[in-house]
Parts: C-alpha cells; sequence; structure tokens
C-alpha cells in the first residue's frame, strides 16, 4: 500500500534529508538521486515540492535563517539588559555553538558549499541589520550613541564583518586579525558617536576566532 504523507512532512524529510547529504558530501557532491534514494521517493514527488536542487537549498537556507533571526530577536528583545551588551549578545548570538547549529555552520565552510555560503552569509547582513539598527536607535534615545544613520552604520559594519572576519574571504594571521578587530571597533565607536574606548569591551566577541587563529 503506497504511503500518502501531508506535504509539510513530506517536505521536511526532503529537507532534512538533503540537510544530512550537504553536511557529509557538499550541495555540489550530492545529487537529486542521492535525496530521492535517501528519502525513498520517486523524482516526480521531488519536483512537486521543489524544482530543483538549488530550491531545495533555498528553502534549507530558511530554516537556517528562521533559527539564527529568532535567537538574535529573542536577546535584541531582552530590555532588563542594557543597550551595548544587548548588542555584543546578538552577536555573539551568530556564531552558534553547539548542536545542529553548529553543524549548520561547518556545512557552509566547505568549499563545495560555497554557493550556500554565500547565500547564508547575505541572510545574515539582510537579517542581524534591521535588528541591530533598531537597538541603535534605542540607543540614540538613551544618549548611548549619537548617529543619524542607524541602518546604514549597521549595513557598513555587518557587511565589512562578515566578509573580514570570514576565513573563507580573507586568510590572515592571529595579529593581523586582532589588528583589524581593533580598527573595526574604533571605527564603530566613531560610526556610533560612542566616546574612544567605550566600545573596546565588544573586543571579546572575537577572543575565540583569535585563540583559533594563533
Amino acid at each position: 500500500m503506497r504511503v500518502v504523507k501531508e506535504a509539510e512532512e513530506r517536505i521536511n524529510e526532503i529537507l532534512d534529508a538533503a540537510d544530512e547529504l550537504f553536511f557529509q558530501k557538499g550541495f555540489d557532491g550530492t545529487s537529486t538521486n542521492d535525496i530521492l534514494d535517501k528519502v525513498g521517493i520517486a523524482r516526480g514527488t521531488l519536483y512537486h515540492h521543489f524544482k530543483s536542487k538549488e530550491d531545495i537549498m533555498d528553502a534549507l537556507i530558511e530554516r537556517y535563517k528562521v533559527r539564527l533571526l529568532d535567537a538574535a530577536q529573542e536577546v535584541a528583545e531582552n530590555k532588563s539588559i542594557p543597550v551595548v551588551e544587548r548588542m555584543i549578545h546578538v552577536m555573539m548570538s551568530l556564531k552558534i555553538s553547539g548542536g545542529s547549529s553548529a553543524e549548520m555552520m561547518e556545512h557552509i565552510h566547505k568549499p563545495q558549499n560555497a554557493l550556500m555560503h554565500q547565500k547564508i552569509q547575505r541572510v545574515i547582513v539582510s537579517g542581524i541589520t534591521p535588528i541591530l539598527a533598531e537597538m541603535i536607535r534605542e540607543g540614540v534615545q538613551q544618549g548611548v550613541f549619537d548617529t543619524p544613520f542607524p541602518y546604514e552604520c549597521m549595513e557598513m559594519i555587518m557587511i565589512y564583518a562578515n566578509t573580514v572576519f570570514d576565513d573563507d574571504y580573507v586568510g590572515m594571521t592571529s595579529e593581523e586579525l586582532a589588528a583589524r578587530m581593533h580598527a573595526l571597533v574604533f571605527n564603530v565607536e566613531r560610526m556610533l558617536g560612542v566616546k574612544s574606548g567605550g566600545l573596546m569591551h565588544i573586543m571579546k566577541i572575537f577572543d575565540n576566532k583569535t585563540t583559533d587563529n594563533s
């Protein structure tokens, strides 16, 4: 007897299988036949839900996006924490340590997942920037920051941080990395109208990264 499953359940099965295969073999190394065999479905069933392998990847990235942004938004909304500390926690939430989220980030840093990597980076910049910008506006009202361009400042910061501090884009020694981190914080202070040295404690976001590269 043929098993008929609800669309959402079938879609999740396909995405779960693709997630595992992309982790094991990379996006480039995984074929639609691999996914079909893993789920145990006919090609027509797969194409009923997804037009292509890249369409499956986009749906997976959407799941990743929800996971990332939900965690960041939850931190951002905790008004019991001072705004600068909350911003640090939001940035640290992107490091995603432990569990399936850690595996997710390991996924996208493989060379065969370069397209996934590029798309996730775009998700981070477009999704996290508005969250941080709203916190900058809050900080402006409190007198913590002084800038007429909250969104634009955070967009520039996110784009820089997600390229220069990404090992896949720029390879650096620990000394070069530390210098760029200090330069970023130095310039962020000026962009946001914070007194010199006022944000240097943000460096703790990068402590593990510096240690890993030393």
